[in-house]
């Protein structure tokens, strides 16, 4: 009996750790909401080292064809509408289909961290596979490079169609200026000026 209550507190005590390393974690990744940039360019070196790595071993290509496949279809995430007009009408916020609708913001359906964070998680996963050498399956890497990029065209055709067809652009461009008319501002204020 004595044996399994150590059981039950070397369980819990891991239990604990990990709830521990799980908050921390977390805590950390909370801290670097705010630095998109400088999450990019860490992943950025992350895929270089990748790269580099597969080009060492020169094998592992299955593996990079499937990180192509998921990197597409968190794109395709990242570059849709949270609600698609084409599929399900809702009292929630639309994309306006008409010029005189009312404009109604963008909201991705895959948002900008959850996109890079599953990309990270994808190239650390698909490094570690790199080390394994029953991941290295044999295979002709041209076809699957040709492959990868006509689903590549195909997909981004249909999405840019969307696109075009709904009136959304899912990247923010930036609050819009207008000039006005500043010569005739600028004419009164003068001819004020000189009443005085």
């Amino acid at each position: 009996m004595e044996g399994v209550g150590g059981g039950d507190s070397a369980s819990a005590a891991t239990l604990d750790q990990w709830r521990q390393f799980s908050r921390l974690f977390q805590f950390y990744l909370d801290k670097t909401t705010p630095h998109a940039v400088y999450r990019w360019i860490g992943t950025g070196a992350l895929v270089f080292l990748y790269a580099l790595r597969v080009y060492y071993v020169q094998g592992f290509y299955i593996v990079s064809y499937g990180l192509g496949i998921y990197i597409l279809n968190l794109l395709i995430g990242f570059l849709s509408p949270l609600v698609d007009p084409e599929l399900e009408p809702s009292d929630g916020p639309l994309l306006p289909t008409k010029g005189s609708d009312e404009f109604k913001p963008f909201i991705r359906r895959l948002p900008e961290f959850k996109f890079w964070y599953a990309i990270t998680k994808a190239f650390i996963i698909s490094f570690l596979m790199t080390f394994f050498s029953m991941f290295d399956v044999p295979v002709f890497w041209p076809i699957l490079l040709c492959y990868w990029f006509v689903l590549f065209g195909l997909t981004m055709k249909r999405q840019i169609m969307h696109m075009i067809k709904y009136r959304y652009v899912p990247f923010n461009i930036g609050k819009q200026k207008y000039g006005g008319k500043k010569s005739s501002a600028g004419s009164s204020s003068s001819s004020g000026s000189r009443a005085d």
